[in-house]
């Protein structure tokens, strides 16, 4: 089923031909920390930023479809709180743990160094078998790539999401997905396909009908 989604993808953006075997990894390396119970982080700067934020959005909650809670977690809401715990439960959404580094940036700049904004975030929440998903159109951002180099110590893996060369990024991570463009808004208009397709598959996988 998933190489027939991968397959409409591709129709829908032939551009992204290319990227097909970086995609199936990338998604493959994802379900795998998912399966062993481990996390993604994400970062990018200025609109990878806000791609960021949007990727993890789909995660976090239903994105197409809606997600009940398991049987076992509904038991313990209403075991918790008789009055409210079941009407909790009945909205709450199953999720795939997901962060996006963004909220500490600020502090980070001021009393470290801009350029250690995401590395200092993987180093405090990043544990071996997590996910490192850098967004970066030009592959040249240099927070981005001092943060991969920190999960690569850590052992975390990594996935790296780029225009078409690429930069000093993509010999950095495990899996890097370059998308065939070099002006900014068409490599930031071929991102969102992209981990849209991950989001989608990654909830068919996790929370089937």
């Amino acid at each position: 089923m998933m190489k027939k989604r991968l397959s409409l993808l591709l129709e829908r953006y032939p551009v992204l031909r290319p990227c097909e075997k970086e995609l199936a990894a990338a998604l493959d390396l994802l379900v795998a920390a998912y399966q062993a119970g481990n996390k993604l982080l994400v970062c990018g700067n200025g609109g990878s930023a806000a791609d960021s934020e949007h990727m993890v959005a789909e995660l976090m909650k239903g994105f197409l479809k809606r997600r009940p809670i398991s049987g076992p977690h509904v038991a313990q809401l209403e075991a918790a709180d008789q009055t409210d715990g079941k009407g909790i439960a009945e909205r709450l959404q199953g999720a795939l743990a997901a962060i996006s580094l963004a909220s500490l940036t600020s502090a980070i700049a001021n009393d470290i160094d801009f350029e250690m904004i995401f590395a200092q975030q993987v180093y405090g929440l990043g544990r071996p078998g997590d996910v490192l998903l850098g967004i970066s159109t030009s592959g040249n951002s240099k927070n981005v790539s001092n943060a991969v180099i920190v999960a690569k110590a850590l052992s975390l893996r990594s996935i790296v999401l780029t225009g078409r060369s690429g930069g000093h990024l993509a010999p950095l991570a495990e899996v890097s997905i370059k998308v065939p463009a070099d002006d900014i808004v068409e490599i930031q208009e071929l991102h969102l396909p992209v981990y849209h397709w991950l989001s989608t598959e990654l909830e068919e996988i996790f929370f089937p009908e």
